[in-house]
C-alpha cells in the first residue's frame, strides 16, 4: 500500500517538475515607480502598467506621445517599414476630468494595426539565427512565433510610454532633463557634442539621430549601403541627464550605475554598457581619473561640485549632482536578407531567408528607449530616497 501510495506521489512530483511553470517578475521593472509591460510584436496590442506614479501629476499626453512617434517604425528608409501609428490609449489611474493621475495603477495600451503574421508561418519549426526562437523554446517550451513575441522591440513602446511619464515627473520635480543621441554607427564616430546644451530638436535634425551633420550623413550612407545588401549594422547610443540631484542611488546591490545597467541591457540589441569614462579608464591613472571637489556656492544645500566629471555623475553607487553620462552598445540587428544556416525544432539542418520588415540598424530608433529607461531608473530611485531621512528645516 505505501509502496503504490510513494509510485504515485512519485509520478505526480516528476510530472509537476515537466509541465509546471512557476510565476515570474521578468516582465517588471521598478521598486516604487514599477512597470509591467504587455503584449507581443503581433498580438492585438502591447502596452504598460505603471503603478506607483504620485496623484496629482498632470497626466504628459504630449510628451508621450512626442516619444511614441519617435520610437516607431516607417520614420524613414533607415527603419522598419512597419506602418504603426501607435496612438496610445488610457485605459486607468487618470482622471478623466482633470486629466491628473490618481495615484492607481496606470495602464497605457497601443493597437497593433499592421500586424503582418503571415510573414513568419515557416518559423513555427525553423529557428532564426541569433535571434530568441531558441532560447524561447528552451525557456518555455513554446513561444509566439510571429515577430519573435515579446522579444522584438516593438515590446519596447510601453517602456518609452511609462518613461515619458517618469521623465515629465523629474521634470517637475528636479528640473532634471535626459538627452541621448546616436554617437556612432559601425565605425563611424561623431565628435563629442556639447553634453551641457544639446536638445532632442538638434539629436532629431536628421534621420540618424546623430547630432553632428556632416557625420551623420556618412552614417545614413552607411546604413543604407547595409540596407541594400541585404544586412544591417550596429552602434553606440550615448545619454546625459542634466540636473540630477545628490543622493540617489543605493549602497551595494542596486547602485544606480548597477540599476542603469540592467535597465539598458535589458533592451533589446543592447550588448555593452558604460558610465563615465567606462573602458578607457582602465588605461588611466587614478590621479588622471579622479574628480577633485571644490566649492560651488550656488549649487545645492552643501555648496558642492567635482571639477571634472570621470565618474559620470555617479560615486559610490549614488549619484553626486553632476551630470550623469553614459553610452550603450547595440549589436547588428539579427534580421539580415541573406540565407543563413541553422536547424529546425528536430534539430535538423536547414536554410533561413527573412521576410519582413526590419530595421537595417537599431540605434536611431533606440534613442528613445535609452531616453525613456533612464527616467525609469531616476524615478524609481527618486521615489525610492522619499522617507529616507528626516530633513530640517
Amino acid at each position: 500500500m505505501e509502496t503504490a501510495r510513494g509510485t504515485l506521489l512519485g509520478r505526480v512530483a516528476l510530472s509537476r517538475r515537466v509541465v509546471y511553470s512557476p510565476p515570474v517578475s521578468g516582465n517588471s521593472f521598478g521598486e516604487r515607480f514599477r512597470v509591467t509591460t504587455f503584449g507581443e510584436s503581433h498580438g492585438g496590442a502591447v502596452g504598460v502598467i505603471v503603478d506607483g506614479c504620485p496623484a496629482g501629476h498632470p497626466f504628459p499626453a504630449d510628451r508621450i506621445a512626442a516619444q511614441l512617434g519617435r520610437r516607431r517604425p516607417g520614420q524613414s528608409r533607415l527603419t522598419s517599414a512597419r506602418n504603426e501609428s501607435d496612438s496610445f490609449e488610457v485605459l486607468s489611474g487618470v482622471d478623466p476630468q482633470t486629466q491628473k493621475t490618481l495615484g492607481t495603477p496606470i495602464a497605457i495600451s497601443v493597437r497593433n494595426q499592421d500586424a503582418k503574421s503571415h510573414h513568419y508561418d515557416e518559423l513555427a519549426e525553423l529557428y532564426r539565427p541569433s535571434h530568441a526562437d531558441y532560447t524561447y523554446d528552451a525557456r518555455y517550451g513554446l513561444r509566439f512565433v510571429a515577430g519573435g513575441g515579446r522579444a522584438s522591440a516593438r515590446e519596447t513602446v510601453g517602456r518609452v510610454a511609462a518613461g515619458a511619464l517618469a521623465e515629465d515627473l523629474l521634470a517637475t520635480v528636479h528640473g532634471i532633463s535626459i538627452v541621448a543621441w546616436v554617437s556612432s554607427v559601425a565605425d563611424i564616430e561623431a565628435p563629442a557634442p556639447d553634453e551641457a546644451t544639446l536638445d532632442r530638436d538638434t539629436v532629431d535634425g536628421n534621420p540618424v539621430r546623430c547630432p553632428d551633420p556632416t557625420v551623420a550623413a556618412a552614417m545614413e550612407a552607411r546604413i543604407d549601403g547595409a540596407r541594400r545588401d541585404g544586412d544591417t549594422l550596429g552602434g553606440i547610443v550615448r545619454c546625459v541627464a542634466r540636473g540630477v540631484p545628490p543622493g540617489l542611488g543605493e549602497p551595494v546591490f542596486h547602485k544606480l550605475t548597477a540599476d542603469l545597467a540592467a535597465a539598458m541591457m535589458s533592451l533589446p540589441a543592447t550588448r555593452g554598457f558604460e558610465i563615465g569614462e567606462g573602458f578607457a579608464s582602465t588605461r588611466m591613472r587614478g590621479s588622471e581619473h579622479n574628480d577633485p571637489f571644490e566649492p560651488d556656492p550656488g549649487r545645492g544645500p552643501q555648496g558642492i561640485r567635482t571639477r571634472t566629471n570621470h565618474s559620470g555623475g555617479v560615486q559610490g553607487g549614488i549619484s553626486n549632482g553632476e551630470t550623469i553620462r553614459f553610452a550603450v552598445a547595440f549589436k547588428p540587428v539579427a534580421t539580415i536578407f541573406k540565407p543563413q544556416d541553422t536547424v529546425n525544432r528536430r534539430g535538423e539542418p536547414g536554410v533561413y531567408s527573412a521576410r519582413g520588415r526590419h530595421d537595417p540598424c537599431v540605434v536611431p530608433r533606440a534613442v528613445p528607449m535609452v531616453e525613456a529607461m533612464t527616467a525609469l531608473v531616476l524615478c524609481d530611485h527618486w521615489l525610492r530616497r522619499q522617507g529616507v531621512r528626516i530633513e530640517e528645516h
